[in-house]
C-alpha cells in the first residue's frame, strides 16, 4: 500500500485513494508518482552503479521493473519524457541515466513511439542535489527546466510520464512538471527507479 499521489509506502493498507500526511497538506504538482523500490542500502548500489560507475548492463532489467511498477501510468501516457541533464554534465557523464531508463522502459512496454528524450532541456547547470535539504533542493532547480523551442504543440493536451532515477524530495520532478504544464500538458505523472522513504 502506498500514497496515491507521491507513492510513499504505508505500513498498512489505508484504503483506496489514501494520501500521506505530506500530500494531504500540499499535493505535489505532478498527479502520481510510482517507484520500483525504496532507496536503501541494497538499492543504492544499483542506482549509483548506473549513475556514477557506468553499469548500464542492467538497463533491460530496469526497464522491465519500471514497466511493471508504472503499468497504469504508461498505459495512459501520450509521451514518456526523461529528466534531462545539462549539456556540461552530460558531456562529463557521457550518458543521461534517466534517458537510458526511459528508453529501456518504452522498449519493454512496447511503446517506443511515446519516448521524447529531447523534449525538455536543462536551462542552467545546477549544483548537484546531494547534501541539500528539501528547501535548498527546490531553490536549486527552480526555473532550471524548459520545453524546447517549437515543441509546445507536441505537448498541448498530452498526458506525460516523467522518468528519473531517484525521487528524494520531488524538487526535480516538480520543476520539470511546472515546465510541462506551462507548455500545455494535460497532466504529468512520475516514474522512478527508487524513492526515499520519508516525507517530503
Amino acid at each position: 500500500p502506498f500514497c496515491q499521489a507521491c507513492g510513499v509506502p504505508f505500513g498498512f493498507d489505508q484504503g483506496p485513494d489514501a494520501l500521506c500526511g505530506a500530500c494531504v497538506r500540499e499535493r505535489p504538482l505532478f498527479g502520481r508518482a510510482r517507484a520500483v523500490f525504496l532507496y536503501n542500502d541494497v538499492s543504492r548500489d544499483l542506482v549509483t552503479g548506473l549513475k556514477h560507475r557506468d553499469r548500464i548492463h542492467g538497463a533491460p532489467a530496469f526497464g522491465r521493473w519500471l514497466a511493471r511498477a508504472g503499468r497504469e501510468l504508461v498505459a495512459e501516457a501520450d509521451l514518456i519524457v526523461p529528466v534531462p541533464l545539462h549539456p556540461l554534465r552530460l558531456w562529463r557523464r557521457r550518458f543521461n541515466q534517466s534517458a537510458l531508463l526511459a528508453q529501456a522502459l518504452t522498449r519493454q512496454a512496447g511503446c517506443a513511439g511515446k519516448l521524447r528524450s529531447d523534449l525538455l532541456r536543462r536551462t542552467r547547470a545546477t549544483p548537484t542535489q546531494g547534501g541539500l535539504n528539501a528547501a535548498q533542493r527546490h531553490r536549486n532547480v527552480r526555473g532550471a527546466f524548459a520545453v524546447r523551442v517549437g515543441r509546445d504543440r507536441e505537448i498541448t493536451g498530452a498526458r506525460v510520464v516523467l522518468v528519473d532515477d531517484v525521487y528524494t524530495t520531488g524538487a526535480t520532478l516538480e520543476a520539470c512538471t511546472r515546465a510541462l504544464l506551462k507548455a500545455g500538458a494535460a497532466s504529468v505523472d512520475a516514474l522512478v527507479m527508487a524513492r526515499v522513504d520519508r516525507p517530503r
